[in-house]
Parts: C-alpha cells; sequence; structure tokens
C-alpha cells in the first residue's frame, strides 16, 4: 500500500472507532422513504459528497455493490429495494469500518421491521482489486472514494467496477471536482487528499477516465458547490473553488463516434411542423424540449436550422431524451 493510501487508511480507521460528523465532506440528505428509519450514528458516520444512487437505479431487485461502505447508511438505503440475502455488497478496506457497519445494522434492524443484516455481504477488499465475480453487479456506487486516487489507481479503481458490472449496468459516483489548477504543496499533501479535497480533478480529466475504461454513456446528473480552499487555511495564493459532480457511467457498447455524454443539453423545435425528423434517429415534437447528449447537440447545430434551439449544459441530467 502507497503511503497516501495508508493516510487515508488511517483517516477512515479513526473515523470508524470516533466517528466524525463532517470529517471531509458536505454529508448527502438521508433518503426519506415510507418504513425506512436511519439509525444516528449511520447518520454521523454519513462520509459522502453528494447522492450517488438515485431511486430509479433500483428497480428490479438489482444486484448492489457499494465500495467504501462508511457507517452503512447507503447500504441499508440499497437494501430498502433489494431485501434478498446478499442483494447487496459492501466492499471496504478498513477493518474498523466494517465493524461498524456490522453494528450498525444491528441497530438498524432494530428500527426497521423489513431490514435484516443478511440482506447486505460485507467484504473485505480494496476498489483495486473487488471481491466481486466478472459480470455479477446491476449497481455500483461510490462516494467521495474515487477523488483520493492518484492516476494509476484510478484507473485500476474504474476498470474493476467495469470488469464486475453486468452489461448496462452502471457505475453511479459522486466526487469533487476542480476546474483550477492546484499548486503540487496542495497535491502530495496526504492528508488532504485523503479528505476529498486536493485529488479533485477537472470535469473531463474526471469523464475521460471513464470513457477510457470503456463505458459508452455518461450522465452528468448535478453539479454542486462544495469547498473552498482559501490562502489562509491552506498552501494556495489563490483561492481555489471545488465542487462536487454526481455521475452515472454506464456499460453500454462504446459507439463508434465515441460515447454519449449527457451533459443537461436540450433541443427544442420551433417551426411550422408539428415535428422534425433529423433521420438519425432524433424527432423532435414541436415546442417540447428534448434532452439530448452532446453529440447530437453539435449534430443539430451543424445544420444551421433557424427553428431549432440548443440549450447550453446544464450540468444536471434526470434521464430520458435521445439515445
Amino acid at each position: 500500500m502507497s503511503n497516501y493510501l495508508e493516510t487515508t487508511h488511517d483517516v477512515y480507521k479513526e473515523a470508524a472507532l470516533t466517528p466524525d460528523v463532517g470529517l471531509c465532506c458536505t454529508t448527502n440528505p438521508i433518503w426519506e422513504l415510507p418504513g425506512l428509519k436511519i439509525p444516528k450514528i449511520m447518520q454521523e458516520m454519513n462520509y459522502g459528497c453528494g447522492s450517488t444512487v438515485h431511486a430509479r437505479d433500483l428497480t428490479n431487485n438489482p444486484k448492489t455493490l457499494y465500495v467504501g461502505v462508511g457507517g452503512g447508511m447507503e447500504l441499508l438505503q440499497f437494501a430498502y429495494f433489494n431485501r434478498q440475502k446478499g442483494g447487496i455488497v459492501g466492499v471496504d478496506v478498513v477493518d474498523e469500518m466494517l465493524e461498524a457497519s456490522r453494528k450498525n445494522f444491528i441497530e438498524a434492524e432494530a428500527e426497521n421491521d423489513w431490514f435484516k443484516s443478511e440482506f447486505v455481504d460485507l467484504k473485505k477488499g480494496d476498489a483495486m482489486n473487488l471481491p466481486v465475480e466478472d459480470n455479477s453487479i446491476d449497481v455500483a456506487a461510490q462516494n467521495c472514494l474515487f477523488n483520493i486516487f492518484k492516476e494509476d489507481d484510478l484507473k485500476s479503481a474504474i476498470a474493476e467496477m467495469y470488469r464486475v458490472l453486468k452489461p448496462h449496468g452502471r457505475l453511479v459516483m459522486s466526487d469533487p471536482t476542480c476546474e483550477q489548477p492546484m499548486n503540487d504543496t496542495l497535491r502530495n499533501d496526504e492528508r488532504l487528499r485523503a479528505l476529498c479535497l486536493s485529488g479533485s480533478l477537472p470535469i473531463a480529466e474526471y469523464v475521460k477516465a471513464l470513457t477510457d475504461a470503456g463505458f459508452g454513456t455518461i450522465e452528468i446528473r448535478a453539479r454542486k458547490p462544495y469547498r473552498i480552499l482559501d490562502p489562509k487555511n491552506y498552501p494556495t495564493d489563490e483561492l481555489i473553488y471545488i465542487e462536487s459532480i454526481e455521475v452515472a457511467a454506464i456499460k453500454d457498447p462504446m459507439p463508434e463516434d465515441g460515447p454519449c455524454m449527457f451533459t443537461g443539453k436540450a433541443a427544442i423545435y420551433y417551426g411550422d411542423e408539428d415535428f422534425f425528423d433529423d433521420k438519425a434517429g432524433h424527432i423532435l415534437l414541436k415546442n417540447q424540449p428534448l434532452a439530448i447528449c452532446d453529440k447530437t447537440a453539435n449534430a443539430l447545430k451543424a445544420l444551421n436550422r433557424d427553428d431549432i434551439y440548443i440549450s447550453e449544459s446544464t450540468y444536471h441530467y434526470d434521464g430520458g431524451g435521445c439515445c
């Protein structure tokens, strides 16, 4: 284990032994669902930077993998949708975090009459070598973990997620991102990296790591303010703004012309006919916004029509659309 990963291990070992609310991240909200009660200890150990899986990702009892279990809160939420033995798999490299989750599940059983600890299969392992079979997972998730990894480890972690997913399975994630350059002092600070700050990548680099692994469809689901690194408190001469991004990478075949990337663009046809057909699989109903991927946006712009409006990227995609 490299030095920075040892530092990360120690940080989260301590967080397992002594829960630290808001340790590294803006904690993500709990799901408010009928009959779902989240024990207080799970909320205190909610070490995430945003939402990962949406409820719509969890239809039809999907086999779900979560890497970096925290206090078990997200595993409990996933189990709400798959109440089968071993239907949810949680992987963590920190023994103390796994043990804390097991204890927390006992409390969850006491507060939720539908929940059984056997719904969740906790395994020791790291993101670069998942103890999970090939093509066995419908939905994989991680929350504020991959941003910690350096380039080669990030490639390995994404490749492992791709390996274990079934065809058309999805990897859903939340991580800090940063469009500004960071100096070497910040990048090499192992504790700041472990605290989900100095490992933040620009969105384009983050997405490229996913498409390089083979994911054919990328959805940018949200982009939110996250943290500030300021000269008074961090080794930087300028103020650095960090955002939290929520992304889904789908194990679709890679199109010949490159991945379909949804960044929240839409097309609106406002011409004289009832609809517009671009003869490439996209039908735009008059005055009805249609979510489109960036490739389709570029193709429609290239038509140079005066009756189709293409919106800018909102970096919020909520499903549906052209592909």
